[in-house]
């Protein structure tokens, strides 16, 4: 098997698994106005990574960072995030609720690792100062812009449905900890990135 074949076979497998899951949870969610709510955000974001894959082959590395959130963010969808079945965690931890959308959250940041990618190997910038601090930058908006994105739902919705999809479980700060998350994820994946491109890197400026 040739590299081209494995790359391909990647985000192929990939593509599979996301749709084996999005079809078995689609089975009776817990409510299907809130799996509708957490699911066409995915599925968007499914059809934009394959629409961009016909420009630019991500690595696999990216392909598989950025599948964690969209398989996560589903498994959210047919629970509703805070019925996920996370005990476990959080009596590990003494937790008072449930994290798994801090978790899901924290997953939305590995989107940051494909966007240096794009950076740095089309070229798009020169400073390694850019290469490093959009991604996270970008992150961080998209995370502000889907919080307000939530809270519009959530006051226009049935209001079950619409603190389902916040989530919030009670927290008055439950936006700002989640674009927090969003943007640690980004923080801790392009560290990942410098590591593994180190010397692509040393080809731009500071």
């Amino acid at each position: 098997m040739n590299d081209n074949t494995l790359s391909r076979r990647v985000p192929l497998t990939l593509l599979g698994l996301y749709l084996v899951v999005f079809i078995f949870l689609a089975i009776e969610p817990y409510d299907r106005s809130v799996w509708w709510a957490e699911n066409i955000p995915v599925i968007i974001v499914v059809a934009t990574i394959a629409w961009l894959s016909r420009f630019h082959t991500f690595s696999n590395t990216s392909y598989i960072l950025m599948s964690v959130f969209i398989i996560l963010h589903t498994i959210g969808g047919h629970y509703t995030f805070e019925r996920v079945p996370f005990d476990w965690v959080s009596d590990v931890f003494g937790f008072e609720r449930n994290h798994y959308d801090r978790v899901a959250h924290f997953s939305v940041g590995f989107y940051a690792y494909a966007i240096a990618e794009v950076l740095l190997v089309k070229r798009l910038v020169r400073s390694r100062w850019i290469v490093s601090l959009f991604p996270v930058f970008a992150i961080a908006t998209v995370a502000g812009m889907y919080e307000i994105i939530e809270w519009q739902y959530a006051m226009s919705a049935d209001p079950e449905a619409g603190i389902a999809v916040l989530g919030s479980q009670g927290d008055v700060w439950d936006a700002q900890k989640d674009i927090l998350a969003d943007t640690l994820g980004a923080i801790s994946v392009m560290l990942l990135f410098f590591s593994q491109h180190k010397v692509q890197l040393q080809t731009l400026h500071h």
